[in-house]
């Protein structure tokens, strides 16, 4: 369903080995709390496992994308050192622009090396630095062995303004989670209808919207219904939220999210959650079901196959977090 998305052009392929390089390297972090989280969400939006504080990537996704991704540089020079490196972008001509270079990520180099690094390939452009306000940003990565350089661009980081929304619920997901697992959903937004039929006050479909992911909203509750369009309204968004029962919603999505009901005094019977579960099953062949319990056995009866998974943290809260596909009938 979903394509890759492939760097076309840029590649200085006269560096040896070439053909090996990634298009992107992104850099990341993330607290100890959404390791798995992190992990999950960098695999499916950039097709690549993270390791170390990067991801070697063949996809062009926007940075901002991630809550977890801090800089993209996409690879247009490599060398086995630092100085055959500089040497190499001797050749870059900005014509009137100014520039920066910033060491992005690798081993074993603190703030002063980091300086130092970026001097050595920043004497070397032919061009006007500027610290402050440059015209052109340059990434350079230190991975396995090589040196990597770039154009740079950095994460906007939009969602922590959604964090200040007019309704909010204490137990809601946070505006980080929302966003990753909007994007485990649908990492290719491009023709693809999503939907979250218990989405409570839109925290997701904040999210989701805001990256330009297709996504309607329902909620049985109507104060949940009215809350979600208050923030939708909030932030500029259309509304696209309804009251519907997802025992009862029809429809064709491409994917769903469903972050299961709760609450601190009741729990939903089996046969509500098996009966919620074949309702976003009838919706989409695709889910990211979350729930603050085991419920792979649910999930299971309910005809989805679990892809992958994560544990995420807020608090007290451990949320199980499935990557689902649908299971086709036997016969």
């Amino acid at each position: 369903m979903y394509s890759k998305r492939r760097f076309a052009g840029g590649r200085n392929d006269s560096v040896e080995g070439a053909d090996h390089l990634p298009a992107y390297v992104y850099t990341y972090a993330c607290h100890e709390d959404e390791t798995e989280l992190c992990r999950l969400e960098l695999a499916t939006l950039l097709g690549a496992e993270p390791s170390e504080g990067i991801v070697l990537s063949q996809m062009a996704v926007d940075p901002s994308r991630s809550p977890f991704v801090k800089k993209r540089i996409a690879v247009t020079h490599a060398a086995e050192s630092l100085e055959a490196l500089a040497g190499q972008v001797e050749g870059l001509r900005l014509q009137g622009e100014t520039f920066k270079v910033v060491f992005a990520a690798g081993d074993g180099v603190d703030y002063e090396g980091a300086r130092a690094i970026e001097r050595t390939v920043g004497l070397h452009i032919r061009g006007k630095a500027d610290m402050r306000c440059p015209d052109r940003l340059f990434g350079i990565v230190s991975s396995g062995g090589r040196w990597l350089f770039g154009e740079c661009a950095r994460n906007e980081a939009v969602w922590l303004h959604h964090a200040k929304k007019p309704q909010n619920y204490s137990t809601a997901l946070s505006t980080r989670m929302a966003r990753a697992i909007a994007n485990i959903a649908v990492p290719e937004p491009a023709g693809i209808k999503a939907v979250d039929p218990c989405c409570g006050i839109g925290t997701v479909l904040v999210e989701a919207l805001s990256m330009g992911i297709d996504m309607a909203g329902f909620d049985i509750n109507p104060l949940a219904v009215r809350g979600a369009r208050t923030n939708l309204q909030h932030f500029g968004l259309p509304d696209i939220v309804a009251i519907g029962d997802v025992k009862e919603l029809s429809g064709r999505y491409d994917a769903a999210i469903v972050d299961m009901p709760y609450n601190l005094c009741s729990k939903l019977s089996q046969d509500d959650q098996l009966s919620m579960l074949e309702g976003v099953r009838r919706l989409a062949p695709r889910a990211v079901i979350v729930s603050t319990e085991p419920i792979d056995d649910a999930v299971r009866r309910a005809g989805f196959r679990i892809t992958d998974r994560c544990e995420a943290h807020k608090g007290r809260f451990t949320r199980q977090v499935l990557l689902c596909l649908r299971t086709e009938p036997q016969g």
